[in-house]
């Protein structure tokens, strides 16, 4: 029996896995994965062809797939694929039509909710509500792509 514990990453459905990389990374402060030198490598190698591939902001990315990491966190240096905490996008072809099954749960330093709902917009959320419960409240936020999440 494996004792030791599973290492893991949330992977979430995108129309635009850059677009939504891009502002998760600016949104968490995480890092955006550049994973050209893998994809020059298996290019060389041809493991995988030029279809599979894009360019964004300068360098050579998967066209399906584009994912975030927490900056403190271990990461491949070949692959820079995060080894912690991670965000993994990936392209769908269907929309999104019902509310998530599964949402992240962001926490600001305390007295900045405010600017950063503020700051979130301006990156490309949309504020959808307050919620006040049992002594509690937080916001209900949507990403660029229509993915809901609070901010507490």
């Amino acid at each position: 029996m494996q004792t030791t514990p599973i290492a893991w990453k949330i992977v979430i459905d995108a129309e635009d896995p850059h677009r939504q990389a891009a502002f998760w990374a600016a949104a968490l402060h995480y890092q955006l994965e550049d994973h050209s030198a893998l994809i020059e490598h298996l290019l060389t190698a041809g493991a995988v062809g030029e279809q599979e591939i894009l360019d964004f902001q300068g360098h050579r990315a998967w066209r399906d797939l584009a994912a975030v990491r927490h900056p403190e966190d271990p990461h491949d240096p070949g692959s820079d694929t995060g080894l912690g905490r991670r965000l993994l996008f990936q392209r769908v072809s269907e929309p999104k039509t019902t509310k998530n099954r599964l949402h992240l749960d962001l926490h600001p330093t305390p007295g900045e909710r405010e600017n950063e709902i503020a700051r979130l917009e301006k990156l490309g959320a949309s504020a959808q509500r307050r919620v006040v419960s049992a002594g509690s409240e937080w916001h209900i936020m949507t990403d660029p792509e229509g993915n809901e999440f609070c901010l507490h």
